[in-house]
């Protein structure tokens, strides 16, 4: 086995990881986290079958697809709750909708399931990047950082971890069908070595702000 399969593969254990803990966790997390549980939960599932059907040599870029828009259902059912004192929980609800709704369409019209589908995650990673910078600026607001004193570190580190993760890996998703056909294999597996190291320190920044989530 290559170098660049067992950082591949190395790359899943922080998800494991994050999901058991958040698991075990689970029952004493307040509202918000508990939504955000269940990205974390549903992240872990997908990636297991994703790197199941990949030792086999399936295909799971089907499976990337249907990642792509639940997954942002899921966040975006985390960021309501999260700012539902400074957004109108109706603008994230319609987001995620046309959302949805493009991610359905991209896949029927424009990037089939055999496909990477670059507009989409491309979207989600632009949408996910600014309900991000919105949160950044809810907990620097004064009045928030004395109501939610416990939560703020906590919040810090997973609202960081994504937008660190969909901030660095815009470039990669939107050219992702480019790469993943025409790339010479060396760069292609360069690339998504990269994107690995990305993924693995969103888990990180996750699974500290689950570790220093308000203890009770």
């Amino acid at each position: 086995m290559t170098l660049s399969k067992v950082i591949i593969i190395g790359s899943h254990f922080p998800i494991l990881l994050t999901a058991v803990y958040a698991a075990f966790c689970y029952r004493r997390l307040d509202r918000e986290l508990r939504l955000f549980s269940l990205f974390v939960f549903f992240s872990a599932i997908v990636q297991g079958i994703s790197l199941l059907l990949w030792f086999r040599s399936i295909n799971n870029l089907p499976l990337l697809h249907v990642y792509t828009a639940l997954g942002f259902m899921l966040l975006a059912l985390f960021y309501r709750e999260l700012l539902r004192n400074f957004i109108d929980k109706r603008i994230i609800e319609a987001a995620a909708l046309l959302f949805l709704l493009f991610s359905i369409a991209n896949t029927l019209f424009l990037q089939p399931l055999s496909t990477f589908n670059s507009y989409a995650l491309s979207a989600e990673s632009v949408l996910v990047v600014i309900l991000s910078l919105f949160t950044y600026m809810l907990l620097l607001d004064n009045t928030v950082k004395e109501q939610r004193r416990a939560q703020i570190s906590s919040l810090h580190w997973i609202n960081s971890g994504l937008f660190v993760y969909y901030s660095s890996n815009l470039i990669i998703f939107y050219f992702g069908d480019l790469i993943t056909h025409s790339f010479p294999k060396d760069l292609n597996r360069y690339t998504w070595i990269l994107h690995s190291f990305f993924s693995v320190v969103m888990y990180i920044c996750f699974f500290t702000g689950l570790w220093k989530r308000p203890k009770r």
